[in-house]
């Protein structure tokens, strides 16, 4: 089985600084594509950033220049760097990998659990 397991949130004031990790873990043979998902209350979960296996990147156009995503993919760990953090930040953030569990298998999108970001003075 596959598990995946952020870390990293926490209460911050605005204008400050967040590390979200997210370490995969289990049967895993290849990662795909990984992502920051974040879901405020009342609203849809939304795309924050995605990184490729090959390190490309796409941000969502509220984060871009303040949000960086980054990938260990010996440790099999994703990260987001968050500085600037406003208020409307506030969400719960997730993280999402295409993992392929073996050479034969396809590539199934898992999900972490969550972890809750606050921005507030």
């Amino acid at each position: 089985q596959v598990q995946l397991v952020e870390s990293g949130g926490g209460l911050v004031q605005p204008g400050g600084s967040l590390r979200l990790s997210c370490a995969a873990s289990g049967r895993i043979f290849s990662i795909n594509d990984m992502g920051w998902y974040h879901q405020a209350p009342g609203k849809e979960r939304e795309l924050v950033a995605v990184i490729t296996s090959g390190g490309s990147t796409n941000y969502a156009d509220s984060v871009k220049g303040r949000f960086t995503i980054f990938r260990d993919n010996a440790k099999n760990t994703l990260y987001l760097q968050m500085n600037s953090l406003k208020p409307e930040d506030t969400a719960v953030y997730y993280c999402k990998a295409e993992i392929r569990s073996s050479s034969w298998s396809n590539h199934y999108d898992y999900w972490g659990q969550g972890t809750q970001v606050t921005v507030s003075s």
